[in-house]
């Protein structure tokens, strides 16, 4: 049901999250589609950390694992929306829909797993999902994570999609902050490498 709103907010280009505490926040499906130079800007640094087989964790429409191929980089993106997984295809990329706690092709093989635009809230849990993604990668290969600046420690909430073709239900996310990020990762087995701070976003490389 979750993944049939995501559809719609695909489809139509446009929709809100709500928090279970009134929050709404407008989803940025302009940038998911890759229609945004700022965006752009960073991932062409970002991506200078992926040098081989990749996989991207809440693919959405295709855009990172899209530019991953075209620097000759393997990829393979991971969604639950079937939309999404279309129009990763439509580029020429390779997606498949399926959760991200799922099996998943060449588990313990990636050389990098990327959980950017707010991915690493998924399923409300970041250090079980920072444990998944380590699971995938090889010894010495890297997850890639994008934190909110704006955020202290891990908030965890309940949220709910809103778009044209109605609202979710309620589903589990998380935000996490910068300083949260170390000891998450420690959990994991993962170890901070870097951060990269640009257009308001903050993102950093951890190492297996």
């Amino acid at each position: 049901m979750t993944a049939a709103h995501w559809d719609a907010v695909m489809a139509g280009r446009d929709g809100e999250l709500q928090t279970a505490g009134g929050e709404v926040r407008r989803l940025p499906v302009a940038r998911w589609l890759g229609h945004e130079h700022a965006d752009e800007s960073l991932l062409t640094v970002v991506l200078d950390w992926c040098h081989g087989p990749t996989v991207d964790l809440g693919c959405g429409p295709g855009r990172i694992v899209d530019l991953l191929l075209r620097r000759g980089i393997p990829a393979l993106g991971v969604d639950d929306s079937p939309h999404a997984v279309r129009l990763t295809r439509e580029r020429g990329a390779a997606a498949l829909r399926r959760d991200v706690f799922a099996p998943l092709p060449g588990e313990g093989r990636w050389s990098h797993a990327i959980l950017l635009d707010g991915n690493i809230g998924i399923g409300g849990d970041p250090a079980r999902l920072l444990r998944r993604a380590a699971s995938l990668v090889e010894p010495g290969g890297t997850v890639v994570v994008e934190v909110e600046p704006a955020t202290r420690g891990v908030l965890r909430e309940a949220i709910r999609v809103r778009a044209a073709g109605g609202t979710s239900v309620w589903f589990p996310w998380a935000r996490v902050g910068s300083d949260a990020l170390d000891d998450l990762a420690a959990t994991a087995g993962l170890r901070l490498a870097r951060w990269l701070d640009h257009s308001g976003r903050r993102c950093a490389e951890l190492v297996r």
